[in-house]
């Protein structure tokens, strides 16, 4: 017996083609194309301790001379280079990515201190890191803006020590800003610090 493609079955066989297309497109397979969590890290220094994505690289900061700030670590999606140059008597730092690229996340700890400093007088909203309070501000554009990302996260975190703080600015750029900023979320709750 031989089988005809009759106008009816043809549209019939479009019909069923149609309905196992739009099934694997809404969510109905779980093939290669289903979205996962990216597998987690841990990174620990002398001061702290936090899980983070693995494409999300540590670099922690290496400098000789002498800043009003210490920058302790960054983080970031793409290689970095070193922030700052001496001439003469003066140091200038800069951001140690030029441009994120897509999807790229950069988040800098910074170590600081000021005389009078208190976590009152940061804006932003009160949280906790660590175990420590917090004020945690994100903005579109931001500071990051200056290397090309979409979103700006600055958190102050209190240290035990009177005028210290703990800086975080994490820059993300998209189009994926919510699966990125969920990512950061996971790291910060993760985070536990070791040392004042």
């Amino acid at each position: 017996m031989e089988a005809r493609l009759t106008p009816r079955r043809l549209v019939s066989l479009a019909a069923i083609a149609a309905t196992v297309a739009l099934t694997s497109a809404c969510g109905g397979g779980q093939g290669a194309s289903a979205a996962k969590a990216p597998p987690l890290v841990r990174y620990k220094n002398g001061y702290l301790v936090f899980r983070h994505p693995a494409a999300w690289k540590p670099y922690p900061f290496r400098w000789s001379g002498t800043l009003h700030f210490q920058p302790m670590l960054y983080v970031s999606t793409q290689p970095v280079q070193d922030p700052c140059e001496t001439s003469g008597n003066a140091t200038r730092c800069n951001w140690p990515v030029q441009r994120l690229q897509p999807d790229g996340v950069l988040i800098a700890w910074e170590n600081r201190g000021f005389p009078g400093w208190n976590l009152q007088m940061q804006p932003g909203t009160s949280t906790r890191i660590g175990g420590r309070p917090a004020k945690r501000l994100t903005t579109a554009g931001g500071a990051c803006r200056a290397i090309g990302a979409d979103q700006t996260t600055e958190l102050a975190i209190a240290s035990p020590l009177k005028d210290d703080w703990t800086e975080v600015t994490a820059c993300v750029r998209g189009p994926h800003l919510a699966a990125n900023e969920r990512r950061l979320d996971a790291l910060l709750a993760s985070t536990q610090f070791l040392a004042s």
